[in-house]
């Protein structure tokens, strides 16, 4: 199972709860979309993820932009995935960014909007905030390899009390 989070924003912790916690753990791969915002933070993640793929976001201290990138590709069972907090240029600047990489899908964060949009030419997948959702419902996203599609994901968004509240899918082939 890939696990991806988001926008934790505290000083010394994790702050991982209830299905969050669990699928952290549970996960294959963890990537984390940036903003951890103190350097305790992303070594809690380190240590409770098995595999951690991270990008920095806009309110990370130095010591985390020392040691992870703004924007890096991550595959996954076969889907090809552009990962970076955010990008000026909104939706439109993402899917540039993933069109680069030859990715299938983008991953941001920086919102705290849990979101899946497929609409434009990329999916793009926010999995808001697991910490600090500032009006938006608490999550963070899990995804697992289709039974019905090879080379592609079944994702869904759920909350750290475990209700999933939105299903989606996500297709590879650009990476081949």
């Amino acid at each position: 199972m890939l696990v991806v989070v988001s926008d934790t924003h505290a000083r010394e912790e994790s702050k991982l709860q209830g299905r969050t916690a669990e699928a952290v753990r549970e996960a294959d791969l963890v990537i984390h979309a940036g903003d951890f915002y103190r350097e305790p933070v992303f070594d809690a993640f380190q240590s409770a993820a098995g595999s951690l793929r991270a990008v920095y976001g806009n309110n990370d201290d130095a010591a985390i932009r020392d040691r992870v990138p703004e924007v890096r590709t991550v595959e996954y069972a076969g889907v090809r995935f552009a990962v970076t907090h955010r990008h000026r240029s909104g939706d439109t600047g993402l899917v540039m960014l993933g069109r680069g990489r030859d990715a299938d899908a983008v991953i941001c964060g920086h919102s705290h909007r849990p979101r899946f949009d497929d609409s434009g030419g990329l999916p793009i997948l926010n999995p808001g905030s697991h910490a600090q959702p500032r009006g938006n419902r608490p999550a963070h996203a899990e995804l697992t390899p289709s039974d019905d599609e090879a080379g592609s994901l079944d994702g869904r968004l759920v909350t750290p009390a475990g209700e999933t509240f939105e299903t989606f899918q996500v297709a590879g082939g650009n990476a081949e």
